[in-house]
């Protein structure tokens, strides 16, 4: 009698557990602070506990599917898997309060960028430059580039298509004198005070574009990968009314690395897509891309580092009309590539991949 006291105790503990974690995960999802990747997981193994303290028998079913002898040990095996999982909860938790400091960082960085270049914009709204189509601002994000940024800054246009081009340069917390080489050719720059990451770098020129009022925003990379004469491919079907999202293909122009490990991991992650969005992809990894501004506040933007398969599936998620133009990959110019080394990248870029689509 008194063993079944304490099971019915046990029981009682476990289910107890089981709706305290419910009723965490759902504060927490409603609140907005928690994307649904975490509230499945939460569910998941809220029902997990509360099925086996209600019924330990489901312990035979676990016997019988791994294939031990003994229930006890099947359990413990089974509440090893809830631990792996929880680990990976607490890990995006810890990815969580990243956000949170990157958005103290961009904060920053916008307000820095505010009080250094108000009085330049009023300047330059008081010179009569003739009558315009609209803005366009290029938004490059840099980190320890001083050397190849040199090149990139002396070819960005003034004008393009009738628009009026601006060129905004962020730098990611850099090292180097990224910063000083920008400002000393006379560019604006947004600076994070520590380096935060390629996708927190462009949230931040994206924040600065809405605030400015930008009709189309421009993404490219600091290292000389990507040519400025072919941004006008890029803008010309937003200017044109036949897409809001347009994306460089290197498939469809021309890659220096063609033949590369790199490039077979492109074309399988661009099949993924392809799959996801229900749209032909051959480029999801191409930073080089124009993005209609009045739309940039439908994108839901949270990665800190491999931004480019978030940025096309909200573009997916979001209707816009995506459409690929052939652009021209080079090799970089100077330094190396930033981008996480060895399985570092396709690992992280299959999980942005996941994460985005669950949300």
């Amino acid at each position: 009698m008194e063993d079944r006291r304490e099971m019915d105790s046990l029981r009682l503990v476990g289910v107890l557990v089981a709706v305290l974690l419910v009723g965490y995960g759902l504060s927490k999802y409603r609140e907005g602070n928690g994307p649904k990747f975490d509230l499945l997981l939460t569910l998941f193994i809220s029902a997990s506990i509360a099925s086996v303290a209600m019924f330990p028998s489901v312990g035979n079913v676990l016997t019988y599917a791994l294939r031990l002898e003994n229930r006890m040990f099947s359990l413990l095996v089974f509440s090893n898997l809830l631990l792996f999982a929880m680990f990976f909860f607490l890990l995006n938790q810890v990815r969580v309060s990243n956000r949170r400091s990157g958005e103290v960082v961009r904060a920053l960085a916008r307000q820095s960028y505010s009080e250094r270049y108000s009085n330049r914009r009023r300047r330059h709204g008081e010179v009569d430059t003739g009558p315009k189509k609209g803005r366009l601002l290029i938004v490059i994000p840099a980190y320890n580039e001083q050397e190849a940024i040199r090149g990139v800054l002396t070819r960005m246009p003034k004008e393009i298509l009738g628009y009026e081009v601006d060129t905004l340069v962020v730098v990611d917390g850099a090292t180097d004198a990224t910063e000083a080489v920008a400002i000393e050719h006379n560019f604006p720059v947004a600076t994070h005070l520590i380096n935060q990451g390629q996708g927190d770098a462009l949230r931040t020129g994206f924040e600065i574009a809405r605030v400015e009022g930008a009709d189309i925003v421009v993404n490219m990379d600091a290292d000389g990968q990507h040519q400025s004469e072919e941004i006008e491919r890029l803008v010309a079907p937003i200017i044109n009314d036949e897409a809001d999202f347009v994306l460089g293909s290197r498939f469809l122009g021309h890659y220096e690395e063609r033949g590369s490990v790199r490039h077979v991991g492109v074309i399988l992650f661009s099949w993924l897509i392809s799959v996801l969005t229900g749209r032909k992809i051959t480029d999801s990894c191409n930073g080089f891309r124009a993005i209609r501004g009045g739309l940039l506040h439908k994108l839901d933007l949270r990665e800190d580092c491999l931004n480019a398969p978030e940025l096309l599936l909200e573009a997916a998620k979001k209707k816009l009309r995506i459409k690929e133009v052939p652009v021209s990959i080079l090799r970089r110019a100077e330094g190396e590539s930033k981008m996480p080394k060895q399985l570092g990248f396709p690992l992280g870029f299959l999980r942005v991949i996941i994460e985005t689509w669950l949300r």
